[in-house]
């Protein structure tokens, strides 16, 4: 089947099917004689599986490594399992982070009385952040 078709049956947009060649992740695929790709069903469901690792968060490496895992069905999963929780204590650190951050936020929303910009909690809180009372920082919520 065609880049187009390939795409289409799995979901992932024909620009990220090159990408994911050129990462290594699928192999170029033989090209007819108009030199088009042609795709299997078997690199369409390694696409699936991309995909779907790329939904849950897997980075390109992680994925690579679960590629390698799934082609020997043989060998233990022990790294399968770690490359999963790794995933999901980054996760757990994201709600954390998020948790902390919708609690500075609801306590600033909470504060404002509606006044003037002058006494408004929300700016203050803004200006210093001193005025906060947990640790918010977004680059929790980017790491991973």
């Amino acid at each position: 089947m065609t880049i187009g078709e390939a795409a289409r049956q799995s979901g992932v947009k024909v620009t990220t099917i090159r990408f994911y060649e050129e990462r290594g992740l699928l192999k170029a695929p033989p090209r007819s004689d108009g030199g088009q790709r042609l795709y299997s069903a078997r690199e369409v469901a390694r696409l699936r599986f991309i995909r779907h690792a790329r939904d849950l968060g897997f980075g390109m490496e992680a994925i690579a490594d679960l590629l390698e895992l799934a082609a020997h069905p043989e060998a233990p999963c022990a790294d399968a399992d770690r490359l999963a929780r790794e995933r999901l204590a980054d996760v757990r650190g994201k709600i954390a982070a998020l948790r902390a951050l919708e609690g500075e936020l609801e306590r600033m929303v909470t504060a404002c009385e509606g006044g003037t910009a002058a006494d408004c909690a929300v700016i203050d809180s803004l200006a210093d952040h001193a005025h906060c009372r947990a640790d918010h920082d977004r680059s929790a919520l980017a790491a991973g």
